[in-house]
């Protein structure tokens, strides 16, 4: 049979849950709690739109002008971000990931990110999706197979669907006390502020309240965490069904998009969450960046589940 053109498809089931992983850029296809969708899917034989579940590495979002330096050399990745000039999402998203290893409720994949033109490092990746009663769990390990330092940073691209309705609709829970404030055109990273004056508080969900109108595409953090040090974000229909989405702390930030198009077919039909281990542009900041050093590995974690 033809390999569908996302790849390699997984099936993972266990209670109430079911979800499909497709191998390239190790992304979550669907996911699913008594047949309620979870995430927005997209088709197997489908182009990936909008980085849907993928995984984000070596990077997550943006790299500004797609130039940085880094041990003193500078470097210039491809602008993959063309509409705003930025090198967006890392190296990984298109990558078709081998399974290494198979279960009825996990999967994990390995793939590397090759030393190259603006990223002269060589990374292995392991990404190892588990289902069980209590949702989705994903690990992101990095391990340094080259013979220098390399920057590092990962996240994932789940859109979240709490039920009927769109984003418009929900109501969100960010318990975050810091925005990082964006350019209006390129979304060029400004400075941080407080969520209760920025913009009037538009930003601050740390009380659950309706979305409504409100467009967001800003990183957030100053994160709330449990006895557990882990952060959570909170969706919910009107209904009172909805989707959580939970991380560790190796992920200090999270960026959370409204998902705004020009298409009435896909605009704002889910809430993108996706934890990061460093804010946007951190290969210049150098914010919360991960350098690993040669044979030195980090890990990354979050799990989504139904509410």
């Amino acid at each position: 049979m033809t390999t569908p053109i996302s790849g390699t498809h997984f099936g993972l089931t266990a209670g109430d849950y079911h979800a499909t992983i497709a191998s390239v850029g190790a992304s979550l296809r669907t996911l699913e709690y008594k047949g309620r969708p979870l995430i927005v899917p997209f088709d197997a034989d489908e182009v990936r739109p909008a980085y849907r579940g993928a995984t984000l590495a070596p990077w997550p979002n943006r790299v500004v002008d797609g130039r940085y330096t880094f041990a003193g050399i500078e470097q210039q990745l491809p602008l993959t971000e063309p509409g705003r000039g930025h090198a967006l999402h890392g190296l990984a998203s298109w990558l078709d990931f081998a399974a290494v290893a198979r279960s009825g409720s996990g999967v994990t994949f390995s793939a590397t990110v090759e030393a190259q033109a603006g990223y002269p490092h060589r990374v292995d990746v392991v990404v190892t999706f588990e289902l069980d009663e209590d949702g989705l769990h994903t690990t992101v390990t990095a391990t340094n197979t080259g013979h220098d330092d390399a920057p590092w940073g990962t996240g994932p691209h789940p859109y979240l669907v709490a039920g009927d309705g769109r984003v418009d609709d929900w109501t969100l829970t960010l318990p975050a006390a810091t925005v990082l404030t964006v350019t209006e055109d390129r979304l060029i990273p400004v400075g941080l502020a407080d969520v209760a004056t920025e913009g009037d508080g538009v930003f601050d969900f740390r009380v659950p309240r309706p979305i409504e109108d409100t467009f967001i595409d800003h990183a957030f953090t100053g994160l709330q965490r449990d006895e557990s040090d882990t952060a959570t974000v909170w969706l919910h229909a009107a209904d009172g069904s909805g989707v959580s989405m939970s991380w560790d702390s190796a992920c200090p930030w999270v960026q959370v998009h409204t998902a705004d198009t020009d298409d009435p077919a896909t605009d704002r039909i889910g809430l993108a969450v996706e934890p990061m281990t460093c804010p946007p542009d951190a290969f210049n900041s150098g914010t919360d960046l991960v350098v690993l050093s040669p044979g030195a590995s980090a890990t990354a974690g979050w799990t989504i589940r139904a509410v």
